[in-house]
C-alpha cells in the first residue's frame, strides 16, 4: 500500500466509510477487528523521527499585552503624579500657581513639563472654572492616559510612553503658552494624553489606509478624543491649543513606532 486508504467500501451495503472505524455507521456491521490507526509507512515515519519539537517559553515582546505579569509601570507613575501634585496645592504644600503653565513663562520653562501634572486647585475655584470641573478634567485625562499608555507600554515599552507623553504635553503646553493672552493659566494632561492616544491608533489608522480592519473601535477613540478636545469648554485649566498640538504630536511620533512594530512583527515571523 503506497499511501493511507481516503475509505473503505462496506461488504454489506457497500457503503463508502472511513478506514479508521471499526462498525458501518450505516448498517451496522463489523468492518474489521480493529481500526486502522496509520500506514504502515507513515507509522514507520514516526517511530524514526526525533523527539516533536517543544516551543520555548514565550517572550514579553512576541504577543504584547498577553503576558500577566507585565504592569504598566510608567503609565502608573504618570497617573500617580498627577494624583500627587494635584493635591499638593489642597494640603497647603505649594500654590497651584507655581507649577501650571502662565503667559509670559520669565526663563520658568520647567512649568512646560511640570503644568502637564497640575488640574489646578481641585478644592478652591481655580483660576476661573469650578472646583467640580476641575475633577472631572482629571479624571477623564487620567483615564484616557492609563488606558492608552498603558497599551502604548505593552507594544514598545515604558520609555516610549514617558517620551510621547512629556513631549506632546511640553509641545502642547509651548503653544498655549505662545499663542494665550496675560491672563492664560493652562494645565493638566489633555495635551499629554491626546498625545498617547493619536500615537496608540496609528497602526489602527495606517490598517485601515490598507484596507484592513482593525480590532479597535473607531468611534470609541473619536469620542474620547472629542471629549478631551471639550475639557476647555468645562474649565479654563485645560487649553484647547495645547490639546491639538498634543494630538498632533502623538501622531507624529506615532508613525515612526507603527513602522517599527510592524518592522519587528515581520522579522520574527520570517524567524519562525
Amino acid at each position: 500500500m503506497s499511501g493511507p486508504e481516503l475509505f473503505v467500501v462496506c461488504k454489506h451495503c457497500q457503503a463508502e466509510v472511513s478506514p479508521y472505524i471499526t462498525e458501518c455507521p450505516y448498517c451496522g456491521k463489523r468492518l474489521r477487528k480493529r481500526a486502522q490507526l496509520d500506514s504502515p509507512r507513515r507509522a514507520a515515519t514516526r517511530r524514526r523521527s526525533p523527539t516533536a519539537i517543544r516551543l520555548g517559553a514565550l517572550r514579553a515582546d512576541e504577543i504584547p499585552g498577553i503576558r500577566p505579569d507585565h504592569r504598566p509601570y510608567a503609565s502608573i507613575a504618570l497617573v500617580m503624579a498627577s494624583v500627587v501634585t494635584t493635591l499638593l496645592p489642597v494640603a497647603g504644600v505649594f500654590a497651584a500657581e507655581r507649577g501650571i503653565v502662565v503667559h509670559p513663562l520669565g526663563g520658568e520653562w520647567w512649568r512646560l513639563l511640570s503644568g502637564n501634572f497640575i488640574y489646578g486647585d481641585i478644592y478652591h475655584s481655580f483660576p476661573n472654572s469650578s472646583a467640580f470641573a476641575n475633577t472631572v478634567y482629571l479624571f477623564v485625562a487620567l483615564a484616557i492616559v492609563a488606558i492608552f499608555g498603558s497599551g502604548l507600554e505593552r507594544r514598545h515599552g515604558p520609555v516610549v510612553v514617558l517620551l510621547v507623553f512629556l513631549v506632546g504635553g511640553a509641545a502642547g503646553m509651548a503653544v498655549a503658552t505662545e499663542l494665550g493672552g496675560p491672563d492664560l493659566a493652562v494645565g493638566g494632561g489633555n495635551a499629554g494624553g491626546l498625545a498617547l492616544l493619536c500615537a496608540w491608533a496609528v497602526p489602527d489608522l495606517l490598517a485601515r489606509r490598507r484596507g484592513e480592519d482593525p480590532d479597535s473601535d473607531g468611534l470609541g477613540l473619536i469620542a474620547l478624543a472629542a471629549l478631551l478636545l471639550a475639557m476647555p469648554l468645562a474649565t479654563d485649566v485645560a487649553d484647547p491649543l495645547a490639546g491639538v498640538t498634543g494630538g498632533l504630536v502623538g501622531l507624529l511620533l506615532g508613525l515612526p513606532l507603527a513602522r517599527l512594530g510592524r518592522a519587528s512583527r515581520v522579522g520574527r515571523g520570517s524567524r519562525s
